[in-house]
């Protein structure tokens, strides 16, 4: 390798480390059941927090709860991986996009199926 390229790669290990750093700092929101469940996840995957409005727990339906405690985590999650594959296009070129896993997820095939049914209970509380 000569040194012009030595230099180019290390210029594009920092952008790389910068981006990381950045993405790690942004913290994803999503929420299920019109607001029911509310998830917050930093770049890094750590949940933040979890909120449940009282009104969503119903002790002869926890299963409609745990269907909203999943859809919100899928949609956190999906925002969190959107961040990552963002970040890594802007220093790459969008390079990432090419190869198969890296574009950006779908989060409306993360949701579990009864998401919509659960969403319309807790909507009438």
């Amino acid at each position: 390798m000569n040194q012009d390229m030595l230099k180019q790669l290390a210029e594009m290990q920092e952008r790389m480390a910068k981006a990381q750093e950045e993405v790690e700092s942004r913290v994803a929101v999503a929420t299920a059941g019109g607001g029911a469940v509310t998830v917050e996840m930093t770049g890094d995957y750590k949940v933040k927090s979890l909120k449940i409005d009282p009104d969503a727990v119903d002790p002869e339906d926890l299963g409609m709860l745990e269907d909203l405690v999943i859809a919100a985590m899928n949609e956190v999650i999906a925002q969190v991986q959107a961040f990552h594959a963002d970040s890594m296009g802007s220093v790459t070129g969008g390079l990432d996009s090419l190869r198969p896993g890296l574009g950006g997820g779908d989060a409306a095939a993360a949701a579990p199926p009864g998401l919509n049914r659960a969403a319309r209970r807790a909507s009438k509380r």
